[in-house]
């Protein structure tokens, strides 16, 4: 392989890998083609965020090292994906002890008067 010739990467959620179209990206100056069940629109998107992520990374580090830069980078994002993932399963919580809440105002609304819930 020549040191100019950039390796086509493999990356799929479970669907037919083979079915898909390489997608070349730019990420901290360097050229990727990839292979994904994803469209090449949102492969481009994700390798923005990421690019955008390593460069503003750089900057503020005054780092060159690229290896560096992409560790940075990945814990940061990593970080962001935690902290969604945590604020959806705090909304999930909410919405059920909220629906729960409701529920049980609602069956006491509708049940006739003078008769009681057996639980």
């Amino acid at each position: 392989m020549s040191p100019r010739a950039q390796p086509e990467v493999l990356w799929h959620s479970g669907v037919n890998i083979m079915a898909s179209q390489p997608v070349k990206v730019v990420i901290y100056n360097q050229t990727y083609t990839l292979r994904s069940d994803h469209e090449p629109d949102y492969v481009q998107e994700l390798a923005d965020y990421v690019d955008q992520r390593m460069n503003e990374i750089a900057r503020a580090t005054m780092t060159v090292d690229s290896l560096r830069v992409a560790i940075l980078a990945a814990l940061q994002i990593a970080d962001e994906l935690h902290l969604s993932r945590k604020e959806v399963e705090e909304t999930e919580r909410e919405i059920t002890e909220r629906s729960a809440k409701y529920a049980e105002l609602l069956d006491q609304f509708l049940r006739p008067d003078g008769v009681e819930q057996t639980k």
